[in-house]
């Protein structure tokens, strides 16, 4: 049975025989534990790395450790970084990560690569690896494709930029996360990408929740659109899902509703909204206030009654 123990410098870990000693397994520490970040570093102690995740709010990185294997709830940032071989940082937004690794980047040992997960757009990921190369850090800008069932299960799918040398070292962390790691530049391309495919993933999920309420006017069955769809090329898996989400009006969150206009605004930032964005914007905006901000993207179709 597996046993909780407590180690030097208050982190709590639970004890248990790792599932494999693989030659790749690294010291990784991961840097937020929300939804994304605390699937990552389940994934990771599940494939034999050694996870330390911090979290501003101790107690839920401690609420991780204690159910994974691997996984290490470490109380100061600093202690989290210092030895590991790869840093990933997991926050809300880019003026968290900068504060967080303002404290931790000098802790950060000379061979390590810190791996920028977390959405902050173009723009910040610059500033960002301004500060890595200020203190001589290897940085990488990778926010990921996919949400916390993709990164429990190892499907993530990287958009990784940054010198190809750093990528290498990194890899055998990204590979155990992702099912891809596509190298998409040497800047922070991987931001700008990342802005793109979080637009689409809005915007589609707004289009079905507008296509189902057509399907009602019209009386077309859900389950007979579904089918249609599947049987040629316009079949897109990820908004297929959302169908039977949005019909049970179940809205756990896999991708928050907030996040997804945190993105829409970032990319607003750096280029007008086209017409179809602004009405993408807009109902994100009203299903926030609506209270589903912290529901998944899916509650954009709060207003439609689902059939009966």
């Amino acid at each position: 049975m597996p046993v909780k123990t407590r180690v030097a410098g208050g982190a709590w870990t639970r004890g248990t025989e790792r599932r494999s000693s693989m030659s790749h397994a690294s010291t990784v520490a991961v840097l937020g534990a929300g939804a994304l970040g605390a699937a990552m570093a389940m994934r990771l102690g599940d494939t034999g790395h050694e996870v330390r995740l911090w979290n501003r709010t101790e107690e839920r990185a401690r609420a991780v450790a204690e159910h994974s294997a691997g996984v290490t709830a470490v109380r100061a940032v600093g202690d989290a970084v210092s030895g590991a071989s790869v840093v990933i940082t997991v926050l809300r937004d880019g003026d968290a990560v900068a504060e967080v690794m303002s404290d931790a980047i000098g802790r950060i040992d000379n061979d390590a690569v810190w791996v920028q997960a977390s959405t902050v757009g173009p723009r910040y990921a610059g500033l960002l690896a301004g500060l890595a190369r200020d203190h001589g850090v290897a940085y990488l800008d990778a926010p990921v494709s996919g949400s916390t069932a993709p990164a429990r299960q190892g499907k993530l799918v990287w958009l990784a930029a940054g010198p190809e040398g750093v990528l290498t070292r990194a890899r055998p962390v990204l590979d155990d996360l992702g099912s891809s790691v596509l190298h998409v530049g040497t800047g922070v391309e991987g931001s700008a990408v990342k802005l793109v495919v979080n637009a689409w993933m809005a915007a589609s999920t707004v289009a079905m929740s507008d296509v189902l309420s057509l399907c009602d006017a019209l009386g077309v069955d859900h389950t007979t659109f579904v089918r249609v769809l599947e049987a040629g090329p316009l079949a897109m898996p990820y908004e297929l899902q959302k169908v039977g989400v949005m019909d049970d009006a179940s809205y756990a969150p896999g991708f928050a509703v907030q996040l997804a206009l945190k993105d829409i605004e970032l990319a607003a930032a750096a280029a007008t909204p086209s017409p179809l964005l602004q009405a993408v914007r807009d109902r994100l905006e009203a299903t926030v206030a609506a209270g589903h901000d912290n529901d998944d993207l899916a509650a954009v179709d709060y207003l439609r009654r689902p059939p009966s």
